[in-house]
């Protein structure tokens, strides 16, 4: 069997040798020059019983080769046969290649696990490449809500699987300080400073922000200034307390944010865009217009419901319909100020300056029209050469037992981030924010995720990986030498008889294991962590479940007290199991950890 580099798993081999295949087949038989190979994948097919791969080479190269699918395929098959990693090969429906592989091949793998340790998984498929994520950006207005949450944990863990796919990764937070909520969170402040200053303000004002995290930013004031504030005009103290306002929630919204192991390497200010020197808002207005893209017409009334941003008026329009959204959008209000989305397009040819080409912003559920225009904007101000996806977070509906959550007393008319991770850790907020496609709606039952049992995906994956560490433990009555840490056990354990894993169900575990790579490689691609999180479910579930066959079926226990050598084996196993597990978790940004209390 040949050997396969260390920086390639099996499913890329496997597709290297599927695409020599092609390629030989098409030189032999002339086919037109620049077909393009990168079209043939080599997946998991659906349905396992029809083996362990599946290619689409014959289907996507009929056209190429003037040949049916099915018979190219048996011409692809016939190769594949001679192939040292092919076991049988099965030509399926109107032209699918399914693959079964030799049992070593699995065992080999998982000696390429243990040789690569913790690296195993990791990938080059990125090359390095730019890339720009935009998460949270909740107003600094207050603590972050449970909504906030689920943006957050998404966009830090999609952050950690694009550094592990190779890709340089810049995980950024936008400040929305330039609106008008800013000014309302100020004059908010200026009633908790007067009432710092002893004053009896009554009921917060209707339209004012009622929380008392805002006492902390009047009494902060009140010690700075003590009562000259007061003496002041509203124009003259407004920018004072609102830049301490801002200051402090943003102190604020950090530490919410730490509580759940987010760090951001950006925090930037849209105020900015417009309060330095140059007028940057002003600058890309200039500059689409230069380009042709800026005009001064009048948009048709909506159809429908009534659009935020609509004005009967003739005002200055981009021609977003240019660039794929449905109208042109306005960029100055009746009022001569910016409308959010003149910032926004600024905001992001900002990005596209600093050298980023591949940007990702994560919207909450609210903002799902906004992402044509902003994909618009994105083409115009980069002639095309930037591209911007976004994801979608949806709504998450906080439960207790199954019942809906009341509102948190701190921040008057929220469940709070902090409350949450205060009460169930942030291990399970983050791993059950992701163990659900962003797009759906979440519903997150505060009681079930700290239940001890297999309906807590979270509590089921990390005591995988701590049953695999009871299992070392355990062992050393048989195997003494056993080291310690996870990488001296793994470089111990590189020369075990893996051979000896026959089993099926062990086959069963070893082919999951080896899907690792690929997982990750294609959640990158289509930036959707979750994929990892499923992925360790089932890991955990697959584990589990041979631990309990070994209960019932003592010859298949991970531990033979009079058999050393199936023993080093099925010990490499959980060795292997332990590092995906420890692995997957820390790319979501989850503890492994190595016992359960």
């Amino acid at each position: 069997m040949s050997d396969k580099s260390a920086s390639q798993h099996l499913f890329a081999d496997v597709l290297a040798r599927v695409q020599a295949i092609c390629a030989a087949i098409a030189a032999e038989g002339q086919w037109p020059a620049g077909v393009d190979f990168s079209r043939v994948v080599v997946e998991p097919p659906r349905d396992a019983s029809h083996g362990d791969m599946a290619t689409n080479a014959a289907m996507v190269l009929a056209r190429d080769a003037k040949a049916k699918p099915r018979d190219l395929a048996d011409k692809i098959a016939e190769k594949l046969r001679a192939d040292d990693l092919v076991a049988a090969v099965e030509v399926a429906g109107p032209g699918f290649i399914n693959l079964t592989l030799k049992p070593e091949v699995w065992t080999a793998e998982l000696l390429t696990m243990l040789r690569e340790g913790a690296s195993y998984g990791k990938s080059a498929i990125g090359h390095g490449a730019k890339v720009n994520v935009e998460y949270v950006s909740a107003n600094p207005t207050g603590p972050m809500h449970v909504g906030h949450c689920r943006g957050a944990v998404f966009g830090d863990a999609l952050c950690g699987l694009l550094d592990f796919a190779g890709y340089d990764v810049t995980r950024e937070y936008y400040i929305n300080d330039a609106g008008a909520q800013v000014d309302v969170l100020a004059r908010s402040a200026f009633l908790r400073y007067r009432e710092a200053l002893g004053e009896i303000i009554g009921e917060i004002p209707e339209g004012f922000y009622p929380g008392d995290y805002l006492v902390p930013v009047g009494q902060a004031l009140a010690t700075e200034y003590g009562d000259k504030l007061k003496a002041m005009s509203e124009n003259a103290w407004l920018p004072i307390v609102r830049s301490k306002a801002i200051d402090m929630m943003m102190e604020m919204i950090r530490g919410d944010l730490a509580a759940l192991n987010i760090k951001h390497d950006v925090f930037f200010s849209e105020r900015s865009l417009i309060e330095t020197g140059n007028n940057k808002v002003s600058e890309t207005i200039d500059f689409l217009r230069s380009k042709g893209d800026i005009y001064e017409g009048r948009l048709q009334p909506p159809k429908g419901k009534p659009v935020e941003d609509y004005e009967d008026r003739i005002q200055t329009l981009f021609r977003a319909t240019a660039y794929g959204d449905d109208v042109d959008r306005p960029l100055i209000k009746s009022d001569g100020s910016y409308t959010y989305f003149a910032s926004d397009i600024a905001y992001h040819k900002n990005k596209i300056d600093r050298g980023f080409n591949d940007m990702i912003d994560v919207f909450g559920a609210d903002h799902g029209g906004y992402i044509k225009r902003m994909q618009a904007a994105v083409k115009g101000v980069s002639a095309g050469k930037a591209a911007l996806d976004v994801k979608v977070v949806q709504l998450v509906r906080l439960l207790r037992d199954g019942e809906p959550v009341k509102m948190g007393k701190r921040a008057g008319q929220f469940v709070t981030l902090r409350e949450v991770v205060d009460e169930v850790g942030s291990d399970a907020v983050r791993f059950m924010m992701l163990f659900r496609k962003n797009d759906a709606v979440l519903d997150f039952d505060l009681a079930k995720v700290i239940e001890q049992s297999k309906d807590n995906a979270v509590f089921y994956v990390q005591y995988g990986h701590a049953r695999g560490h009871s299992i070392f433990k355990n062992a050393r009555e048989v195997v003494p030498d056993l080291p310690e840490d996870d990488a001296s056990r793994s470089a111990w354990l590189g020369d075990a008889p893996v051979a000896l894993l026959t089993d099926p169900a062990e086959l069963d575990l070893l082919k999951r294991l080896a899907l690792y790579p690929r997982m990750v490689e294609a959640a990158a691609v289509a930036h959707e962590p979750h994929r990892i999180a499923f992925y360790l479910y089932d890991l955990a579930s697959e584990f589990h479940a041979l631990w309990t066959k070994g209960r019932d079926l003592p010859y298949l226990r991970f531990i033979i007290t009079n058999d050393a050598e199936i023993t080093r084996a099925r010990l490499a196993m959980v060795q292997g199991v332990v590092s995906v597990l420890a692995s997957g978790l820390a790319v979501l940004g989850v503890h492994a950890p190595t016992e359960m209390r």
